[in-house]
């Protein structure tokens, strides 16, 4: 890990944090590599490191696990297919905890769809893959994407964020084969107040990010 100190905002935006993050990971770079962003802030900073590493990039639609009275407490997070991770209960019946994985699952496949849509998911089986967020609070999101990228057959799963609890990092450790975080920090805020500039990423900018990426892999070729 690379710890530097600032009292200003640690980032200019997410895609200033992609270029510095894909100078930390020059030693992933190959013909094997495939760079995937968490839908949907964490296909930006995904797409400055696909670009540095002349890698393709892909998207993994994981989404939180709402408590199903208060929906802004995560209790966990899913992505489309095997990747599931719970870090809490809080009480839920197993039929309760059942029921809100299975909805959660579904907004999970839905979003899928809208960011694949005509562009297949990329083959990660036997690829070095990484996992590429905006930045962690819990890490539970991260280790749904982590798990899912190791049911799909990838070889090496890499986490990479810009900023990080050191707490969740140790979590995310026992999940990746390497984890890189530019800014491990004891005492965390949210994740957006890290940045000067922390706008909404919505499916539109997520579908343009991967088509770019594909254009300019196909760009020498054509």
């Amino acid at each position: 890990m690379i710890r530097r100190l600032s009292r200003d905002p640690l980032f200019a935006d997410r895609q200033a944090a992609g270029r510095e993050l894909a100078a930390a990971l020059e030693s992933e770079r190959g013909p094997e590599l495939v760079v995937v962003g968490l839908a949907r802030g964490g296909v930006v900073t995904a797409a400055e490191i696909a670009a540095a590493l002349a890698a393709p990039l892909d998207v993994v639609a994981v989404r939180k696990i709402g408590y199903p009275w208060q929906p802004e407490y995560g209790i966990g997070a899913v992505t489309p297919g095997a990747g599931i991770y719970i870090r809490a209960t809080d009480g839920l019946t197993e039929q309760e905890l059942a029921d809100v994985v299975e909805a959660t699952k579904r907004k999970a496949a839905l979003l899928d769809e809208r960011l694949h849509g005509d562009r297949p998911a990329l083959d990660l089986d036997g690829k070095r893959v990484l996992v590429v967020d905006d930045g962690l609070a819990t890490g539970a999101t991260m280790i749904a994407a982590l798990r899912w990228a190791r049911e799909s057959g990838a070889a090496r799963v890499v986490a990479a964020v810009p900023v990080a609890p050191t707490e969740s990092l140790r979590t995310i450790g026992r999940e990746a084969d390497r984890v890189v975080c530019l800014q491990p920090l004891k005492h965390f805020l949210a994740v957006g107040s890290h940045y000067a500039s922390f706008q909404q990423v919505d499916d539109g900018a997520v579908i343009r990010l991967l088509d770019e990426n594909r254009r300019e892999r196909r760009a020498p070729f054509s």
